[in-house]
């Protein structure tokens, strides 16, 4: 089955076709910049301008950057306050006219990964780290999805969330070298760890690619690798998870 996977980032909001089998992507991706502010209107706009973009008239998948609880927003995150408390599913099926699922980003990521990519097979406690505009983070139990695990919300010294201090979106604002900013990643893994102790802690986002570059500077005991599937895995994820409303993980 051919599924429209739908991943809203910070910086970026991006769409391709995955063929629900597979997990592979069957399109190429199609990307329009996350408008500012980010409201509910403008971006409920450039969704609808990708799902457009593919002719698409089936189930939608949409990865989304904050805590997502029955299709409604329950933390604004990194997008406009005015996301609180909307019912995001339902203002995109009603722009739309499709049937849309929403969950949060790194769940999504983490669900693409664990059923099609480095975590596959996987036990014991997996968490996906996602590195962009914030630090998502997806948990699996054996497999299974834990939702809304935000541990990049975790305060930290000055900051409200130590996101805002160690997402990647740090590194770039304050042109931190990898092996600088590596060390603030290494502390935010210290308190993943202290915390819930994981089994494996796999990253994607943007800056996995480029995990060569920092993994020095990575000292806890935990296994940390880098998720294969990289920036695809929010819109895999998204995509499948439209067909099995994440009840498949």
């Amino acid at each position: 089955m051919t599924l429209l996977g739908i991943d809203v980032g910070g910086s970026g909001i991006k769409g391709a076709l995955v063929d629900s089998e597979t997990g592979e992507m069957i399109s190429e991706r199609f990307r329009i910049p996350t408008p500012n502010p980010r409201t509910p209107e403008a971006m409920t706009d450039v969704i609808a301008e990708i799902v457009a973009h593919f002719d698409y008239k089936g189930k939608v998948g949409c990865g989304f950057p904050t805590i997502i609880k029955n299709g409604i927003c329950k933390a604004s995150g990194n997008l406009d306050p005015s996301w609180l408390g909307v019912n995001v599913e339902e203002i995109l099926e009603k722009k739309t006219g499709l049937d849309f699922t929403v969950l949060n980003d790194a769940d999504a990521a983490g669900y693409a990964t664990m059923n099609y990519g480095i975590g596959k097979g996987e036990k014991g406690l997996v968490v996906m780290i996602t590195i962009g505009t914030g630090l998502g983070s997806g948990a699996f139990l054996d497999g299974r999805l834990i939702p809304n695990f935000e541990l990049g919300q975790i305060p930290y010294k000055k900051y409200s969330k130590i996101e805002l201090w160690a997402a990647g979106s740090a590194k770039d604002r304050e042109k931190l070298s990898y092996k600088k900013w590596g060390k603030r990643f290494n502390t935010f893994l210290e308190y993943v760890e202290l915390i819930i102790s994981p089994d494996l802690i796999i990253l994607g986002g943007g800056a996995s690619k480029d995990f060569d570059q920092f993994k020095s500077q990575i000292k806890i005991d935990t296994k940390v690798i880098a998720a294969e599937l990289q920036n695809h895995a929010g819109i895999i994820g998204a995509a499948v998870a439209s067909q099995y409303k994440a009840k498949k993980v």
